[in-house]
């Protein structure tokens, strides 16, 4: 029972085509679903005047104000809003519905409606800056991932034959359902394992070496601890060809390792890639397989028929130019459950978005570019007692997963002797490949970075991998606990009070930057 509306020529279609389709999609979804029935848009429309046929090319989405973290969070009732909650005597008025049931029958069309509209599964957000919130999954949006899935497996190039292994935890959470439906999509063998919170870093490794799969899905972090711990016991997995990461940023040192680590379990030639997706998207992308392991990224490839994806200047909102920065703003063209509409991320995304075909596979749809970080990871830091400084994590998670004998590292901000008047500090707790470390491997940590941002560590602890995965939380937390901000009046939850803000909410980088690359 497929409602689903999407472009045949998805990844092929001209950028003007599918713009065009794009548009056409968007008025007959705000007209027909998002307007008549879900709240927050609905009202949103009476109070901006906005009517569905005055969006006539894509600079008439600013007409659509943007929605932003806050108002998903901003009570108790703010995520059922943002849910499609139609009228049932105006389905029943619906010519598709009145036609259904002339044709197959009341029972049939009633079906179809429930299939369409009736909420049968949530995901939320991980809530480490704030609450979780509740995404609502339908029927009708299950096809839309077991969609999005399908398209995942054949960008990453799979086969029906390969055996996949998804090791993201189990969890409303969406990395581990598209990688459940994504096999469903493709008609492939997968195990779900759970994660090392189900079954643990070696209940994860039995399973692995009794199945020997061609691929492994999951958090980059686990993949890494749970890989070294497979060559430390021994294991070969020569068939293995794919490692797909989600849920965590996945910089080209940790993905360097990755295939190392590979390397030592028998497989060769392993391709590491990466998929983006955010709770509010419903949905998750993939990069496109290279055509050698560690060629570089091709960017992720966007399903245009489903979403539009835009990139904006943070601090003006306005729409930048094909290839520059900016931050990623998605609308659904097609969910039901709950849905948004220029939904601002808060995802940056350092090449931006491009229409251009892809070097890798010629497809010609639109492509997310370079590397990603958050807004909500560039802090404002105390570091002296003359002014603070914008210091952007993103840049330090890089370099550190780039730096030569580093097995695990985390990244801890603090005050000196805990007093919030004090100065900030910048605490690493590492690993290194041989061992705790040393002073050779604490002054590589502190020149690498000097170079990159000009700041070095106020302390470097040296621990055993296991405190380090423990420190983590690996097999233990949803997420790593790669940085951690144990300041008074900074945990997790609670904003950074230090950095700069804009009228709306959001934080602005100023000149002293250092670092804006993630």
């Amino acid at each position: 029972m497929n409602t689903i509306t999407s472009h045949p020529r998805w990844d092929s279609a001209s950028a003007d085509e599918l713009r065009d389709w794009q548009l056409a999609r968007l008025r007959r979804y705000l007209r027909e679903v998002v307007v008549p029935f879900c709240p927050h848009y609905r009202d949103l429309a009476t109070d901006h005047g906005l009517h569905p046929d005055l969006i006539a090319g894509p600079e008439d989405l600013e007409q659509i104000p943007f929605t932003r973290k806050r108002d998903l969070t901003a009570d108790a009732e703010a995520p059922r809003k943002f849910v499609i909650q139609p009228d049932p005597a105006a389905l029943k008025r619906r010519p598709s519905t009145v036609l259904t049931a002339l044709l197959r029958g009341r029972r049939h069309a009633a079906d179809r409606l429930a299939h369409e509209f009736r909420p049968v599964m949530m995901t939320s957000t991980t809530g480490r800056s704030s609450d979780p919130v509740p995404f609502l999954y339908t029927k009708h949006d299950l096809d839309l991932l077991t969609l999005a899935g399908r398209r995942v497996m054949q960008l990453g190039r799979s086969k029906p034959e390969y055996r996949h292994f998804n090791a993201f935890p189990y969890a409303p959470h969406l990395a581990f359902w598209q990688a459940h439906y994504a096999s469903i999509g493709f008609t492939t063998f997968c195990l779900s394992s759970g994660g090392g919170k189900v079954m643990g870093t070696e209940g994860n490794l039995r399973l692995i070496n009794k199945v020997q799969p061609e691929v492994i899905i999951g958090m980059p972090t686990f993949l890494y601890h749970m890989m070294r711990e497979a060559i430390d016991q021994g294991l070969q997995l020569p068939r293995l060809k794919m490692l797909v990461l989600g849920g965590e940023k996945a910089p080209q040192g940790l993905r360097r390792k990755l295939r190392e680590l590979a390397a030592g379990l028998g497989a060769e030639r392993v391709f590491v890639l990466s998929t983006y997706g955010f709770t509010e998207a419903k949905m998750a992308w993939l990069e496109c397989r290279p055509p050698e392991p560690g060629s570089p990224s091709s960017g992720y490839h966007l399903s245009p028929d489903l979403g539009i994806v835009e990139v904006i200047d943070p601090e003006t909102g306005r729409l930048v130019d094909e290839h520059q920065p900016g931050e990623i703003v998605y609308t659904q063209l097609d969910a039901r459950g709950s849905t948004v509409l220029r939904y601002r991320t808060g995802d940056l995304i350092e090449g931006g978005l491009t229409w251009q075909p892809c070097p890798w596979c010629g497809r010609t749809g639109p492509r997310l570019l370079g590397r990603i970080s958050r807004v909500s990871d560039i802090h404002r830091l105390q570091l002296d007692k003359v002014k603070g400084t914008l210091v952007d994590l993103n840049q330090l998670e890089h370099v550190l997963d780039e730096v030569p004998g580093l097995a695990a590292w985390q990244l801890e901000l603090r005050k000196v002797d805990d007093d919030p008047m004090e100065r900030d500090q910048i605490i690493i707790h590492a690993c290194g490949e041989a061992g705790n470390g040393g002073d050779h491997l604490r002054d590589v940590i502190n020149s690498r970075m000097r170079q990159a941002t000009e700041l070095s560590a106020n302390g470097i602890a040296f621990h055993t991998l296991e405190e380090m995965r423990d420190r983590l939380g690996v097999g233990r937390l949803l997420k790593e606990e790669k940085i951690v901000d144990h300041r008074p009046g900074h945990g997790p939850g609670l904003p950074d009070k230090t950095a700069d803000k804009t009228a709306d909410g959001r934080t602005t980088p100023q000149p002293e930057t250092l670092g804006m690359s993630s």
